[in-house]
């Protein structure tokens, strides 16, 4: 075969749009988020669970609804079958209850970290392949299930280190009320789809689309009038009371959020919550209490973590009553937002803490029993393998962001002794011992 013939025979090497390679500096602070937040979880008693990527399409469509059911990717298989990718983790989760309801104690509490795929236009922090983190209670319906996803959605962001964020909270059974107050009930889910486009579109053309669903540019304005807060200020229970009178007085929903609220503050943690009555959710399989969250720098970046109170979700695969809430947060979006930030969060892509160096290939059972040591000890250690100058070693460990590097000679491996370098301040520890060395290490 000529050169020229192996040449058109390469194939060019290139991904999808909307899909993306993550090299190890995205993939390492990403990575260590997932870890914390596993970590997290379990420590509220929630227990992992996995779905197949496939499902049976028609599983997946009915219950996204709307533009969802359009993003999602399907085909036939090998055998024929109509098969799609899930274009989330809550669908298959009904799917996985109603099929193995026998095998699980209720309230059964899970957590589900995995990737998604939904075909639509990709655009800044929006992808056709992204991670979703998604955390759930099933089999009650109360307001203390509410509270503590709530409650878990505050603590994640601060086991992640982020520190200004806004969770936006409303309730679909209010707005509802409100609806069926108003005599337009019966339009409700393209009415929740078109206010679900709010920051979008803008209040102009949602009022434009409300009037034409409505037939009434009255009661477009009246259900803008509702979404709409005057205040920004406007505390939590004052917003809920508001909008209780809107909606005729409605007491149930009224009632369920107060209860919230109380536990909220009881917790301390209320100052991060507010009622926003715009948030609705586009999504059709939501009943209850529903919310997205925003980064407060990034306000106009969207949604980060959202969710809601489903109890009809299972309805369809089974005739049990499998009430549920819970909530997910888009790890790619998040990533995305942070870079955009610069946080020192996804700054970190340090492959090892300590490199050591190769000095004299001889000597790599010694660098092997270093390495062993060190790691029973926690700590992250990468032992260089090439036979190369110790200046592109320097320059590997720097690009790897090694922050401590480890070099031995001859008669530091017969005492059984090493030196200890930091790369950033380039400060040396000649021959030490193993205890010496963790004592600088584990203090920095």
């Amino acid at each position: 075969m000529s050169d020229k013939t192996k040449a058109r025979s390469i194939i060019e090497p290139r991904v999808l749009k909307g899909f993306r390679d993550f090299l190890p500096a995205m993939e390492i602070p990403k990575k260590a988020i997932i870890s914390k937040l596993e970590t997290h979880f379990s420590s509220y008693g929630f227990v992992p669970i996995d779905t197949p990527v496939l499902e049976y399409t028609e599983v997946l469509l009915g219950k996204g609804g709307g533009e969802t059911d359009k993003q999602i990717f399907h085909f036939k298989d090998n055998g024929e079958r109509e098969v799609a990718l899930r274009f989330d983790l809550t669908v298959p989760f009904a799917r996985f209850l109603a099929q193995h309801q026998s095998e699980l104690a209720l309230p059964f509490k899970r957590f589900h970290i995995d990737k998604v795929w939904r075909g639509e236009n990709p655009q800044k922090g929006r992808f056709r392949e992204f991670t979703q983190c998604d955390f759930d209670i099933v089999g009650v319906d109360n307001a203390e299930a509410d509270f503590e996803i709530l409650s878990m959605m505050n603590s994640s962001f601060s086991v992640i280190g982020i520190e200004d964020y806004q969770f936006c909270i409303a309730h679909r059974g209010l707005f509802n009320a409100f609806l069926s107050h108003l005599g337009v009930l019966d339009k409700s889910t393209e009415i929740l789809r078109t206010v679900d486009k709010l920051r979008k579109i803008g209040k102009q053309e949602v009022a434009s689309q409300l009037a034409e669903i409505t037939t009434s540019s009255e009661k477009a304005e009246q259900i803008l009038s509702y979404i709409h807060k005057e205040d920004e200020n406007e505390s939590f229970l004052t917003t809920l009371n508001r909008l209780s009178v809107l909606a005729g007085n409605e007491e149930v929903h009224t009632k369920r959020m107060q209860t919230i609220y109380y536990y909220l503050k009881n917790a301390g943690i209320e100052s991060h919550f507010v009622f926003d009555p715009s948030i609705t959710r586009g999504l059709d399989y939501y009943t209850g209490i529903v919310y997205e969250t925003f980064l407060t720098d990034l306000p106009n970046f969207g949604s980060v973590c959202s969710g809601g109170r489903y109890n009809d979700l299972a309805s369809l695969y089974t005739k049990e009553n499998l009430p549920g809430v819970g909530s997910s947060i888009g790890l790619d979006r998040l990533l995305a937002a942070l870079e955009e930030l610069k946080s020192p969060i996804v700054a970190s892509t340090s492959s090892a803490d300590v490199a050591i160096l190769n000095t004299d290939m001889t000597s790599f059972a010694y660098y092997d029993t270093i390495a062993r040591a060190l790691r029973k000890t926690g700590l992250r250690v990468c032992v260089y393998l090439a036979d190369k100058k110790l200046a592109a070693q320097y320059k590997w460990a720097e690009n790897n962001a090694i922050t401590y590097a480890i070099l031995a000679s001859k008669e530091e491996e017969e005492e059984n002794r090493f030196t200890l370098k930091n790369l950033g301040s380039r400060e040396n520890y000649p021959s030490l011992t193993l205890e010496e060395a963790l004592s600088i290490l584990q203090r920095n």
